[in-house]
């Protein structure tokens, strides 16, 4: 279930910058798979492999994911500094491709769109996502906002995914 809600906030990061999260539309295609070309270098760099799924995206294919899934970007003066992608399966809100610019990265833009997404997927009884076992500032962010490992994934003898989640925590 894709939520059709438009989202927008503006806030403050902690670097002290004024963004906008706001629901992606295709137009924002190209400039999404830019971002997340350059944002995955890191991670290609960690594991020694450029040929992850997330830098070989088609412009096409994340037109699709645009169409079936919520996509988020995060905005600062006019350019898209950050994203990300979460779907409904069930109860359970799938949450993939959380990326911010190498230059806005440490200044609480992932963590705003994680909470972003969390709010939208509101009915989700359970926050899910993953990461390589050698992503260490992924798996400390995640770890900050409460999710925990649920599950490793041997991929190959370089590779080891692990599935984190997080239990929606009910007001009473």
């Amino acid at each position: 279930m894709v939520l059709e809600r438009y989202f927008l906030t503006t806030m403050l990061t902690a670097g002290g910058i004024f963004m906008e999260i706001l629901k992606a539309g295709l137009e924002d295609a190209a400039e999404i798979l830019e971002l997340q070309y350059r944002s995955y270098q890191s991670e290609a760099e960690i594991y020694n492999d450029y040929s992850i799924q997330p830098l070989t995206q088609s412009l096409n294919e994340l037109k699709e994911e645009l169409k079936r899934q919520l996509v988020l970007k995060a905005v600062v003066s006019g350019k898209i500094v950050g994203s990300v992608r979460a779907y409904q399966e069930n109860q359970v809100c799938k949450i993939g491709k959380l990326i911010v610019h190498p230059d806005h990265q440490n200044a609480g833009i992932g963590t705003m769109l994680l909470h972003a997404i969390e709010q939208q997927f509101g009915s989700c009884r359970r926050y899910e996502l993953f990461t390589g076992e050698k992503s260490l500032k992924n798996l400390y962010l995640y770890a900050k906002l409460g999710f925990k490992p649920y599950k490793k994934a041997e991929i190959d003898r370089h590779l080891t995914i692990i599935y984190l989640e997080k239990e929606r925590k009910y007001e009473s």
